[in-house]
């Protein structure tokens, strides 16, 4: 199978990675040179660090890597895909601008499917004629090492498509659930819900974020606690989609103030440096000085 993969961000590399290592020709593309080139540096980088670790062999990073390419060509990106994920930035408009023009150059049977974590599907798909084939596979961060991918049924999707996305997903080794399309799906609405009470609780001063983090990860058994997740993910997109179901589902999903002010602030978490903890070269070396109140 050719899958193209439209952006090279955090999530389109990963995408793009897991699909060339269960075998299947991959080609990246992105609107500037560089970031398809950091893109595909990133999965030569990832692949590395899986032989290190004795997750691969030499011979199968090297292997994944020749069915890679990259370009920013989007009618050369999509020319003979038997399927297109578009992972693009979280961005409505963006999402169905994009969805517009890959199918003016897709060929009909070609899939075309969306990685969005909050979005609705089913207005994505809205701006295809041929609806049916859109789909949303929401894949989590990282790519290579998380084993979810929520399959997100659009009111529009055929049973074919539907079932050529199951088969996709555990191709390339990832376990799929399947959701109805509806605001915040069921990952990314109950994972909000817990980091937002998190942070309301560093906000009230309950607790400090390593010990929030604790209690979740040696408590309940969490690899990662609601506070460095949020860090990780972006405060800027939490926000985002906090934002997003407050207005389709209600005040229950409003975001806390310190939420708000390290956005503005531009602490976004891991990504610029400082969030609710503090990092460097990619990891916690303290927690941020300003707790807002």
């Amino acid at each position: 199978m050719r899958v193209a993969v439209l952006g090279a961000g955090t999530m389109g590399h990963g995408i793009a990675q897991v699909t060339a290592m269960a075998g299947h020709d991959v080609i990246v593309r992105d609107i500037e040179t560089e970031y398809v080139e950091n893109g595909l540096e990133s999965i030569e980088s990832n692949l590395e660090g899986g032989i290190e670790r004795e997750k691969l062999t030499r011979e199968e990073a090297d292997a994944a890597l020749e069915r890679l390419s990259g370009t920013t060509d989007l009618a050369e990106a999509v020319d003979g895909a038997d399927m297109v994920v578009e992972a693009v930035p979280e961005d409505i408009d963006l999402k169905t601008n994009t969805m517009e023009d890959v199918e003016e150059l897709a060929a009909d049977e070609t899939i075309l499917a969306t990685n969005t974590s909050s979005l609705s599907v089913t207005e994505i798909a809205s701006a295809a004629e041929n609806d049916g084939r859109v789909i949303g596979l929401h894949f989590f961060n990282p790519v290579h090492i998380m084993p979810l991918v929520e399959i997100v049924v659009a009111e529009q999707t055929d049973e074919a498509t539907l079932e050529a996305a199951h088969e996709y997903v555990e191709e390339i080794g990832k376990t799929p659930v399947e959701v109805t399309d509806s605001p915040g799906f069921a990952s990314s609405r109950l994972g909000v819900t817990l980091g937002v009470e998190a942070m309301r609780m560093v906000e009230e001063g309950v607790a400090d974020p390593r010990d929030i983090d604790a209690a979740m990860e040696l408590g309940y058994n969490h690899p990662m606690g609601p506070i460095e997740l949020g860090d990780v993910v972006g405060l800027d997109v939490r926000l985002g989609i906090l934002e997003y179901l407050r207005e389709e589902l209600g005040e229950r999903f409003k975001p806390p103030q310190t939420l708000k002010r390290k956005v503005r602030a531009g602490k976004l978490g891991k990504k610029t440096g400082e969030g609710f903890y503090v990092w460097e070269d990619g990891e916690i070396v303290g927690v941020s000085g300003e707790v807002e109140r």
